[in-house]
């Protein structure tokens, strides 16, 4: 289970998706978000790689888990 922490955000592209950028700078899209846009998280999770999708962002990650920071 990987551990993340950054901020949501709310992308507009190809219908909308939440996305956590984190601090070292990097994108993920979120497959679940209980958290506003703008909100400082820990996210955990597992990465998915090797799929596709039509959202241009980073990796997926399933959401497993996300607290505040």
């Amino acid at each position: 289970m990987a551990k993340f922490t950054g901020t949501i955000r709310r992308n507009d592209l190809e219908g909308g998706f939440y996305e956590l950028v984190t601090d070292k700078g990097e994108h993920y899209r979120l497959s679940r978000c209980d958290a506003k846009p703008g909100a400082r998280v820990h996210v955990e999770g597992s990465v998915e790689g090797g799929g596709f999708g039509i959202h241009m962002s980073g990796p997926s990650i399933k959401v497993s888990s996300i607290t505040p920071a």
